[in-house]
Protein backbone atom coordinates (compact mmCIF):
# COMPACT_ATOMS: atom_id res chain seq x y z
CA UNK A 1 0.00 0.00 0.00
CA UNK A 2 1.35 3.39 -1.07
CA UNK A 3 -0.34 6.39 0.51
CA UNK A 4 0.16 10.15 0.21
CA UNK A 5 -1.21 12.38 2.99
CA UNK A 6 -2.13 15.93 2.01
CA UNK A 7 -3.61 18.74 4.06
CA UNK A 8 -2.99 22.25 5.38
CA UNK A 9 -0.46 23.00 8.13
CA UNK A 10 -1.88 21.76 11.43
CA UNK A 11 -4.19 19.15 9.89
CA UNK A 12 -2.17 16.40 11.56
CA UNK A 13 -0.32 14.90 8.61
CA UNK A 14 2.85 14.10 10.56
CA UNK A 15 0.99 12.59 13.50
CA UNK A 16 -1.27 10.50 11.29
CA UNK A 17 1.61 9.39 9.05
CA UNK A 18 3.60 8.02 12.00
CA UNK A 19 0.58 6.23 13.48
CA UNK A 20 -0.50 4.90 10.09
CA UNK A 21 3.00 3.60 9.32
CA UNK A 22 2.97 1.65 12.60
CA UNK A 23 -0.59 0.41 12.10
CA UNK A 24 0.07 -0.87 8.57
CA UNK A 25 3.76 -1.76 9.09
CA UNK A 26 4.88 0.56 6.29
CA UNK A 27 7.77 2.99 5.88
CA UNK A 28 7.08 6.58 6.93
CA UNK A 29 8.58 8.92 4.33
CA UNK A 30 8.75 12.52 5.55
CA UNK A 31 10.51 15.27 3.61
CA UNK A 32 11.38 16.96 6.89
CA UNK A 33 13.00 13.79 8.23
CA UNK A 34 14.85 13.20 4.94
CA UNK A 35 16.23 16.74 4.94
CA UNK A 36 17.32 16.60 8.60
CA UNK A 37 18.98 13.20 8.11
CA UNK A 38 20.93 14.36 5.05
CA UNK A 39 22.13 17.45 6.90
CA UNK A 40 23.01 15.42 10.00
CA UNK A 41 24.94 12.82 7.97
CA UNK A 42 26.66 15.57 5.98
CA UNK A 43 25.84 13.90 2.67
CA UNK A 44 26.65 15.84 -0.51
CA UNK A 45 22.97 16.74 -0.83
CA UNK A 46 22.81 17.58 2.87
CA UNK A 47 25.76 19.96 2.57
CA UNK A 48 24.09 21.72 -0.35
CA UNK A 49 20.84 22.00 1.62
CA UNK A 50 22.62 23.31 4.71
CA UNK A 51 24.22 26.06 2.65
CA UNK A 52 20.76 27.32 1.65
CA UNK A 53 19.40 26.91 5.17
CA UNK A 54 22.34 28.77 6.74
CA UNK A 55 21.56 31.71 4.45
CA UNK A 56 17.92 31.67 5.54
CA UNK A 57 16.75 30.37 2.16
CA UNK A 58 14.35 27.57 1.29
CA UNK A 59 15.87 24.34 0.02
CA UNK A 60 15.23 24.32 -3.77
CA UNK A 61 12.70 21.84 -5.15
CA UNK A 62 15.36 20.27 -7.39
CA UNK A 63 17.53 19.43 -4.37
CA UNK A 64 14.60 18.04 -2.38
CA UNK A 65 13.63 15.93 -5.39
CA UNK A 66 17.11 14.37 -5.49
CA UNK A 67 16.80 13.45 -1.79
CA UNK A 68 13.38 11.91 -2.41
CA UNK A 69 14.70 9.94 -5.37
CA UNK A 70 17.41 8.43 -3.16
CA UNK A 71 14.86 7.68 -0.42
CA UNK A 72 12.46 5.89 -2.75
CA UNK A 73 15.31 3.73 -4.05
CA UNK A 74 15.81 2.23 -0.57
CA UNK A 75 14.59 -1.27 0.23
CA UNK A 76 12.16 -0.46 3.04
CA UNK A 77 9.76 1.40 0.73
CA UNK A 78 9.37 -1.53 -1.67
CA UNK A 79 6.46 -3.04 0.25
CA UNK A 80 4.74 0.32 0.68
CA UNK A 81 4.98 3.71 2.38
CA UNK A 82 3.19 6.67 3.90
CA UNK A 83 4.39 9.96 2.39
CA UNK A 84 3.72 13.27 4.14
CA UNK A 85 5.06 16.78 3.55
CA UNK A 86 5.22 16.36 -0.23
CA UNK A 87 3.92 17.29 -2.75
CA UNK A 88 2.74 20.80 -1.89
CA UNK A 89 1.92 22.01 -5.38
CA UNK A 90 1.26 20.70 -8.88
CA UNK A 91 4.88 21.02 -10.04
CA UNK A 92 6.04 18.88 -7.10
CA UNK A 93 3.32 16.31 -7.84
CA UNK A 94 4.63 15.93 -11.40
CA UNK A 95 8.20 15.66 -10.10
CA UNK A 96 7.02 12.93 -7.74
CA UNK A 97 5.38 11.10 -10.64
CA UNK A 98 8.72 11.13 -12.45
CA UNK A 99 10.48 9.72 -9.37
CA UNK A 100 7.85 7.02 -9.00
CA UNK A 101 8.12 6.15 -12.69
CA UNK A 102 11.86 5.54 -12.31
CA UNK A 103 11.22 3.20 -9.35
CA UNK A 104 8.15 1.50 -10.89
CA UNK A 105 5.90 2.84 -8.12
CA UNK A 106 2.19 3.63 -8.40
CA UNK A 107 0.27 5.43 -5.64
CA UNK A 108 -2.77 3.58 -4.30
CA UNK A 109 -4.40 6.30 -2.21
CA UNK A 110 -4.18 10.07 -1.66
CA UNK A 111 -5.87 11.28 1.53
CA UNK A 112 -6.64 14.96 2.02
CA UNK A 113 -6.97 15.85 5.70
CA UNK A 114 -9.43 18.73 5.69
CA UNK A 115 -9.29 20.94 8.77
CA UNK A 116 -10.96 24.24 9.69
CA UNK A 117 -8.98 27.42 10.27
CA UNK A 118 -10.19 27.64 13.88
CA UNK A 119 -8.89 24.17 14.74
CA UNK A 120 -5.62 24.69 12.85
CA UNK A 121 -4.90 27.92 14.74
CA UNK A 122 -5.62 26.22 18.07
CA UNK A 123 -3.29 23.36 17.20
CA UNK A 124 -0.39 25.34 15.76
CA UNK A 125 -0.41 28.33 18.10
CA UNK A 126 -0.03 25.94 21.04
CA UNK A 127 2.71 23.82 19.48
CA UNK A 128 6.09 23.54 21.21
CA UNK A 129 9.22 22.08 19.63
CA UNK A 130 12.35 20.71 21.29
CA UNK A 131 15.42 22.79 20.48
CA UNK A 132 17.62 19.70 20.44
CA UNK A 133 15.78 16.56 19.26
CA UNK A 134 12.86 18.20 17.41
CA UNK A 135 10.13 16.40 19.43
CA UNK A 136 6.71 18.06 19.31
CA UNK A 137 4.49 18.96 22.26
CA UNK A 138 1.39 21.12 22.73
CA UNK A 139 0.50 23.55 25.49
CA UNK A 140 -2.93 21.97 26.03
CA UNK A 141 -3.26 18.86 23.85
CA UNK A 142 0.07 17.23 24.76
CA UNK A 143 1.94 19.27 27.38
CA UNK A 144 5.43 18.25 28.55
CA UNK A 145 5.80 16.81 32.05
CA UNK A 146 7.91 19.80 33.03
CA UNK A 147 6.98 23.23 31.72
CA UNK A 148 9.26 24.24 28.85
CA UNK A 149 11.37 21.07 29.04
CA UNK A 150 11.43 18.18 26.54
CA UNK A 151 10.34 14.82 28.01
CA UNK A 152 12.69 12.93 25.71
CA UNK A 153 16.04 14.72 26.02
CA UNK A 154 15.62 17.43 28.64
CA UNK A 155 16.39 20.33 26.29
CA UNK A 156 14.40 23.58 26.16
CA UNK A 157 11.16 23.82 24.20
CA UNK A 158 10.31 26.79 22.00
CA UNK A 159 7.51 28.09 19.80
CA UNK A 160 8.36 28.39 16.12
CA UNK A 161 8.05 31.90 14.69
CA UNK A 162 5.67 30.62 12.01
CA UNK A 163 3.29 29.27 14.69
CA UNK A 164 2.10 32.76 15.68
CA UNK A 165 -1.60 33.38 14.88
CA UNK A 166 -1.16 36.00 12.13
CA UNK A 167 1.60 33.97 10.51
CA UNK A 168 -0.60 30.86 10.57
CA UNK A 169 -3.38 32.73 8.77
CA UNK A 170 -0.97 33.86 6.06
CA UNK A 171 0.41 30.33 5.71
CA UNK A 172 -3.12 29.00 5.21
CA UNK A 173 -3.85 31.56 2.50
CA UNK A 174 -0.68 30.61 0.65
CA UNK A 175 -1.44 26.91 1.07
CA UNK A 176 -4.93 27.24 -0.42
CA UNK A 177 -3.58 29.07 -3.47
CA UNK A 178 -0.76 26.58 -4.04
CA UNK A 179 -2.79 23.40 -3.58
CA UNK A 180 -5.99 24.03 -5.52
CA UNK A 181 -4.43 22.62 -8.72
CA UNK A 182 -2.81 19.80 -6.74
CA UNK A 183 -6.16 18.64 -5.36
CA UNK A 184 -7.72 18.73 -8.84
CA UNK A 185 -4.75 16.74 -10.16
CA UNK A 186 -5.31 13.82 -7.79
CA UNK A 187 -9.09 14.06 -8.15
CA UNK A 188 -8.57 13.61 -11.89
CA UNK A 189 -6.70 10.39 -11.16
CA UNK A 190 -9.60 9.15 -8.98
CA UNK A 191 -7.24 8.65 -6.04
CA UNK A 192 -8.19 11.54 -3.74
CA UNK A 193 -10.30 10.97 -0.63
CA UNK A 194 -11.21 13.83 1.71
CA UNK A 195 -11.50 13.29 5.46
CA UNK A 196 -12.58 15.70 8.21
CA UNK A 197 -9.45 16.04 10.35
CA UNK A 198 -10.95 18.28 13.03
CA UNK A 199 -11.89 15.33 15.22
CA UNK A 200 -9.85 13.09 17.50
CA UNK A 201 -6.67 11.72 15.97
CA UNK A 202 -7.63 8.12 16.75
CA UNK A 203 -10.92 8.46 14.85
CA UNK A 204 -9.20 10.03 11.84
CA UNK A 205 -6.61 7.25 11.91
CA UNK A 206 -9.29 4.54 11.87
CA UNK A 207 -10.93 6.22 8.87
CA UNK A 208 -7.66 6.29 6.93
CA UNK A 209 -7.00 2.63 7.79
CA UNK A 210 -10.49 1.74 6.55
CA UNK A 211 -9.80 3.50 3.24
CA UNK A 212 -6.45 1.71 2.92
CA UNK A 213 -8.10 -1.67 3.42
CA UNK A 214 -10.91 -1.16 0.92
Amino acid sequence: MRIILLGPPGAGKGTQAKSLAEELALAHVSTGDILRQNVKDATSLGKEAKDFMDRGLLVPDELMAKMLQERFAQADVRKGFILDGYPRNLAQAKTLEDIFSIQGIDVDLVVYLDSSEEVIIQRLSGRLVCSKCGANFHKTNMPPKRDGICDKCGAALYQRSDDKVETIKRRLEVYKKETSDLIEYYQGKNKLHRLDADGQATIVLSQIVALAKQ
